[in-house]
């Protein structure tokens, strides 16, 4: 077993007291399930690489720990929780892990990915978008808007298009809608103040 001193280090001192046994239980499976694993940390966290790409990683934060797979197509997007880093979402007690020989098949797995020399750290595609009619209306009203609109890719139609939908109020949804109508009539992206000059 190839262990990394600075691993210990992060897991007995960095870590909070109810994250210790479950970052010990999952460097223990990691280890059991890929024997040639060796640690490392990667962006300061406990990192575990398999034939010189990583496997998998852990952290602990303040409240839980996660538990992440280089490679997401480990899971499918529907087992999958997003509410924390990682495939696993927010783990606090041993108990929010799947059980044990289901998380030493996903470690395998990891591993029977990297063996087919599998791209990893590419997300899934996301779904399509519609344009509701009223955006669409409004760029359709203005001719400077529809064409900075057209000429757009969609995943900057897509920024606008989430912007716009998440509104909660009829009055946000409302100003967001004139906004952009406004931005694209100016030939701007949703997010134009952070673009470099």
């Amino acid at each position: 077993m190839k262990t990394d001193p600075r691993i210990d280090a992060y897991i007995d001192d960095k870590a909070a007291d109810f994250a210790k046994p479950i970052l010990r239980h999952l460097r223990a499976l990691i280890h059991e399930a890929c024997p040639e694993c060796e640690e490392t940390l990667k962006w300061s966290m406990p990192t575990f690489m398999y034939k010189g790409k990583i496997l998998a990683g852990l952290a602990a934060f303040k409240a839980h720990a996660t538990l992440g797979f280089w490679n997401e197509s480990v899971l499918g997007e529907d087992e999958k929780d997003r509410s924390a880093m990682g495939q696993f979402g927010r783990i606090a007690a041993l108990d929010d892990l799947p059980p044990r020989d289901t998380l030493i098949d996903l470690i395998r797995k990891s591993m029977a990915l990297i063996d087919s020399g599998a791209k990893a750290g590419q997300k899934s595609s996301k779904a399509p978008f519609t344009v509701p009619q009223d955006l669409q209306a409004a760029i359709d009203g203005a001719p400077a808007a529809k064409a900075t609109w057209d000429a757009f890719p969609p995943s900057c139609k897509r920024e606008y298009v989430e912007w716009v939908t998440e509104a909660k109020r009829d009055e946000t949804r409302t100003k967001r809608l004139n906004q952009t109508i406004e931005q694209l009539s100016e030939g701007k992206r949703r997010h134009w103040k952070y673009e470099k000059c």
